[in-house]
């Protein structure tokens, strides 16, 4: 059976991954060319949807492949 991927995966992955790299949220904005606003509304799950150029950018920030966030 297929998992089902949930927005609220996504969000804690994200965070998982900026938090391993002691990263503030700020940081991670500035390094993926994102405003921290998005950053945010992520990792809070109010943008439950984020773009996959926005979930490229976020992975190239923190050094990993996107497939990470979403398997």
């Amino acid at each position: 059976m297929k998992k089902t991927l949930t927005p609220s995966m996504i969000a804690f992955r994200i965070r998982k991954a900026r938090t391993d790299r002691h990263l503030s949220q700020g940081a991670l904005a500035k390094r993926a060319g994102l405003s921290l606003n998005t950053i945010v509304k992520i990792e809070l799950r109010v943008n439950e949807n984020p773009t996959i150029g926005t979930l490229r950018s976020i992975a190239a920030a923190c050094n990993v492949k996107v497939h990470e966030f979403i398997p």
